[in-house]
C-alpha cells in the first residue's frame, strides 16, 4: 500500500507507477491528478508547462477501465507524458513551437510520436514550454524563452542556474516531478543540454530511429525527438515505444533493421567491464575547475568499473570552426512546407508571413528580435544553393571520417565520453549520431555564461556513439548510473 501518494509520486519511476497500478494501489487517473496538482503548485514559478490536456483525466479513466477488462498494453499503459510544444497532437492541445503566431494552431492529426505513445497506452498530459522556434529565431534569445510561455527556470535554482537547449520545459518538468517523463526534440544539443543541467537522463536517438512526421521542423538532416526521464531504464522504456519505421519520413527507412528492439534488454551494467571509452581532452580545455572535476571523477568511475579508458583521443576535426549554414537553408525549406499546410484560419503560412506577423506584434513577439528568421528568409528555400550543398558535404565528412567515425575505428571504441553537450553541436549533430546523457555530479561553483546564467549546478556525463549504437549507449549509461546514483531531486523550497 501507499501511505502518502503526494510524497510517493516524487521520483516514482515508470516501472514503479506501473507496478502500483497493477496491484490496484493507485490508478492512472489518480496519477494524472497528482501530477496536475504538482503543476498547479510549482509551475507558476518554473513556467515549464504551456498547457494541460483537458482530456487527460478522461483518457486515464478509460485506460484504467481497459486495464481492468483486458489488462495493460505494456510498460507505458496509463503513464502521463508531457510533449514538447513543437510535436503535433491531434487533440484539444495547441502545437505552436512557443510562438504567438501559432498560438491558436491545432494539429490536424497526431504526429508519429504522439500516435506511438497513444498506441502504447500513455496519457498525453500536456505541452511543455520550449525555446521559441527551437532556438533558431534570434542570436540573443535566452534558452528556455518563448513569447507564448515566458522563460523556463531551472528547478535546482530558479533565476540562478543555467538551463540550455530548446527542450528546456520538458527538462524542468521532469526534473521537478511534474510528469513521469517528457518528449523533447533536438537539432543540436536541445535534449542533451537541458537534461544534463537538470540531473536527467536524455537521449537524442540516431536521426531516423524516431519519425519526425507531424513535428514542427528545424532541419531534415539533424532533427530527432527523444526521451527525457529521471532514470536510464525509463528512457529505454520510452524509446522502445517511440521507435519505428514511418514511410512518411524517409530517414526512418534506414532504421528498419533496428525496428522492434526492446531497449530495456540492454540495461547491462556488466558491459562496462568490456567497454572501451575514448576521452577527447581537446573538448575539456575550456571547462572551469569544478566541471573538470566532475568529468575526471566520472572517468575514474568508469575505470573502477572495469572499462578500458583511451585517454586522450584526438580527432582530426577538433579545431574546425563549424557554421550554421545547413540549419539556415533547411529551416526555411522545411518550415515553409509545414506552415503552408496549416488551417487557413492561422495567420502565417510561410516564413515571410511569420516575420511580418512578428513585426506587426513586436511588443509581444519580439523581445529578443528575429535576426535568425530574417537570415533564413534570405535563402531561396529550395536547397539548391552551392553553399548549402558544400556545407552539408563538408560537415558530414569532417564530423565522420575526421571525427566520430575516425575515433571509434582508430581506437576500437564503443563510445566517446563528454561533459554535457560539449560535442553535440560540433560532432554528433552533424551526422545525426546518437548521444545519451546521465547525471554525473554537481558543480558547486561555475562561471558566468551568456545570458547571465551560472554554469554551476547539475552536470551530465554524455556518451556518443555511431549510427544506431543505442544498445551500447544504454549499457554504458546504465552501468555509470548504477555505479554512481547521482540523480537527486530539486528541493522545491524556493
Amino acid at each position: 500500500m501507499i501511505d502518502n501518494k503526494q510524497v510517493w509520486i516524487v521520483e516514482a519511476t515508470i516501472s514503479e507507477l506501473q507496478d502500483a497500478m497493477e496491484k490496484g494501489w493507485t490508478s492512472s487517473e489518480e496519477i494524472v491528478n497528482l501530477y496536475i496538482e504538482r503543476i498547479q503548485t510549482y509551475d507558476p514559478k518554473l513556467r515549464s508547462v504551456l498547457e494541460l490536456n483537458p482530456d487527460a483525466a478522461d483518457i486515464a479513466r478509460s485506460l484504467d477501465a481497459e486495464r481492468r477488462g483486458k489488462g495493460a498494453r505494456g510498460k507505458m499503459h496509463g503513464i502521463p507524458v508531457l510533449m514538447k510544444d513543437n510535436i503535433g497532437t491531434g487533440d484539444r492541445m495547441h502545437t505552436s513551437a512557443g510562438s504567438l503566431a501559432l498560438a491558436d494552431s491545432y494539429a490536424a492529426e497526431d504526429s508519429f510520436v504522439a500516435a506511438r505513445l497513444r498506441e502504447a497506452g500513455a496519457v498525453l498530459l500536456g505541452k511543455a514550454n520550449m525555446t521559441e522556434w527551437a532556438n533558431f529565431m534570434s542570436t540573443t534569445m535566452w534558452a528556455g524563452y518563448s513569447s507564448r510561455g515566458g522563460l523556463v527556470l531551472n528547478p535546482y535554482g530558479p533565476g540562478d542556474l543555467f538551463i540550455g537547449g530548446s527542450s528546456s520545459g520538458s527538462a524542468a518538468a521532469v526534473a521537478a516531478n511534474l510528469c513521469a517523463a517528457a518528449i523533447g526534440t533536438e537539432t543540436s544539443g536541445s535534449i542533451i543540454s537541458p537534461s544534463s543541467q537538470t540531473c536527467l537522463v536524455g537521449i537524442k536517438p540516431t536521426v531516423g530511429l524516431v519519425s519526425r512526421t507531424g513535428m514542427i521542423p528545424l532541419t531534415f538532416t539533424q532533427d530527432s525527438p527523444g526521451p527525457m526521464t529521471r532514470t536510464v531504464e525509463d528512457a529505454a522504456i520510452l524509446l522502445t515505444a517511440l521507435s519505428g519505421v514511418d514511410e512518411r519520413d524517409s530517414k526512418t527507412l534506414a532504421s528498419r533493421p533496428h525496428a522492434g528492439l526492446d531497449y530495456t534488454a540492454f540495461l547491462n551494467a556488466e558491459f562496462l567491464k568490456e567497454a572501451r571509452i575514448g576521452i577527447p581532452r581537446h573538448y575539456f580545455q575550456f571547462l572551469d575547475p569544478d566541471r573538470l572535476e566532475v568529468m575526471e571523477n566520472a572517468i575514474q568511475v568508469m575505470r573502477e568499473q572495469g572499462a578500458t579508458i583511451v585517454d586522450p583521443v584526438n580527432l582530426p576535426c577538433q579545431e574546425t570552426n563549424w557554421n550554421s549554414s545547413v540549419l539556415r537553408y533547411e529551416f526555411k525549406k522545411y518550415l515553409n512546407d509545414y506552415l503552408e499546410k496549416l488551417d487557413p484560419s492561422i495567420p502565417v503560412h510561410s516564413l515571410a508571413e511569420l516575420i511580418a506577423f512578428n513585426e506587426a506584434n513586436a511588443e509581444q513577439a519580439l523581445k529578443y528580435g528575429q535576426n535568425l528568421l530574417i537570415w533564413c528568409e534570405e535563402t531561396r528555400g529550395d536547397l539548391s544553393e552551392p553553399e548549402y550543398l558544400d556545407s552539408l558535404r563538408q560537415n558530414q565528412e569532417l564530423a565522420g571520417t575526421k571525427g566520430i567515425d575516425y575515433a571509434l575505428g582508430e581506437h576500437r571504441l564503443d563510445a566517446i565520453m563528454f561533459l554535457g553537450d560539449e560535442a553535440c553541436n560540433d560532432l554528433a549533430a552533424q551526422l545525426g549520431y546518437p548521444s545519451i546523457t546521465v547525471p554525473g555530479g554537481y558543480a558547486k561553483e561555475g562561471v558566468i555564461a551568456p545570458g547571465g546564467y551560472n554554469t554551476k549546478g547539475p552536470q551530465g556525463i554524455t556518451f556518443v556513439g555511431g549510427a544506431f549504437s543505442e544498445p551500447t549507449l544504454f549499457s554504458l549509461a546504465y552501468g555509470f548510473e548504477q555505479a554512481t546514483r547521482h540523480r537527486v531531486p530539486p528541493r522545491m523550497e524556493w
